[in-house]
């Protein structure tokens, strides 16, 4: 196995835009072609875009963009401007008198850092859209999505770290796999057995470990949800790229195995105040067996989380792993 550039993956491209000022942003994974895309939502404050076409059963053969996206509820409205620029671009489904793009998403909450009333719209899905046209390469840290994330909030946001976007891609033979990840978790991210980046301690540098302060926390759950979290304050949201052969079943299958990634990353995962939802996409002709794409798949989700909080910076007040790790240096 071999570490490479998600950008090397053929037949996909990605493109992210931000306002950094307002802290929210999105990206969009782009698949020109149309790749079989399946997908598995493991949170409980989940919200997507079009996902239940990409059940087994229903018709949907191909996807050309899957949107992750800052702004709560508000950043569906992103979807729209990715639609615009591929139909202009004659990227979608074919209808005769024009081409319907087959583009899915899922929204973050990232409304309490920067500006709460400022949040992805279609002007800014356009823009990202144009820049994954581009081709550039990947940006890892407060982009896109990422820009702003955040995680550790076992304590509320006035205890949370800066989280961010990040990816990873893995290559074994001729099978290759990737995974665009936005880090935006009420738990806390692990690297190696300890953590990395999470709920900090009343002296900002040490960390509570969110786990136990929930598990403290037990009996108070009505107040955890109304005052605390505000409902959905969280999710981490992701995209696994392969040019692995894949039916939709496998591609949904995929999603899941994906999420034992973010499982091992991230601590608590899936909770009650998480929308924790991954895609998955195939294009490509590469005959793996399903549990080897899986393997690769759950590395770089991990890779990626790890990724984008090691590149994030300080935003609104909100420390990063770079700031924390190095006041704990000196």
């Amino acid at each position: 196995m071999e570490t490479i550039k998600i950008e090397d993956i053929p037949g996909f491209s990605f493109g992210q835009a931000q306002n950094v000022e307002a802290g929210t942003g999105c990206t969009v994974i782009l698949c020109p072609t149309g790749a079989v895309c399946g997908v598995d939502v493991r949170g409980g404050s989940p919200s997507t875009r079009d996902t239940d076409a990409l059940d087994p059963r229903c018709n949907r053969e191909v996807v050309h963009a899957v949107l992750l996206t800052g702004g709560s509820a508000f950043g569906l409205d992103a979807a729209g401007g990715v639609m615009k620029k591929l139909e202009e671009a004659r990227i979608g489904r074919d209808v005769l008198v024009t081409v319907v793009p087959n583009v899915c998403g899922a929204v973050l909450f990232d409304l309490k850092c920067g500006h709460a009333h400022i949040r992805p719209d279609a002007a800014m899905g356009y823009a990202a859209c144009e820049v994954a046209l581009e081709r550039p390469p990947f940006q890892n840290g407060c982009f896109g999505a990422g820009t702003g994330a955040t995680l550790g909030k076992a304590l509320g946001i006035e205890s949370a770290m800066k989280g961010g976007i990040g990816a990873a891609a893995f290559r074994q033979g001729e099978l290759m796999v990737g995974a665009v990840v936005a880090v935006n978790c009420v738990g806390d991210v692990w690297e190696d057995g300890r953590i990395l980046a999470g709920c900090r301690g009343q002296d900002g540098l040490t960390f509570s470990d969110g786990e136990q302060v929930l598990l403290d926390g037990y009996r108070r759950q009505k107040d955890v949800f109304s005052g605390r979290f505000a409902g959905e304050d969280n999710t981490v949201i992701g995209c696994i790229v392969t040019n692995a052969a894949l039916s939709k079943a496998q591609a949904g299958k995929l999603a899941a195995v994906g999420h034992n990634g973010l499982a091992r990353a991230i601590r608590p995962a899936h909770t009650t105040f998480d929308g924790d939802t991954m895609f998955a996409m195939s294009y490509g002709d590469v005959w793996a067996d399903p549990d080897a794409v899986g393997i690769l798949a759950v590395r770089a989700v991990e890779e990626a989380i790890l990724q984008g909080v090691k590149a994030a910076v300080s935003m609104h007040g909100i420390p990063a792993w770079k700031d924390l790790y190095n006041q704990k240096a000196l």
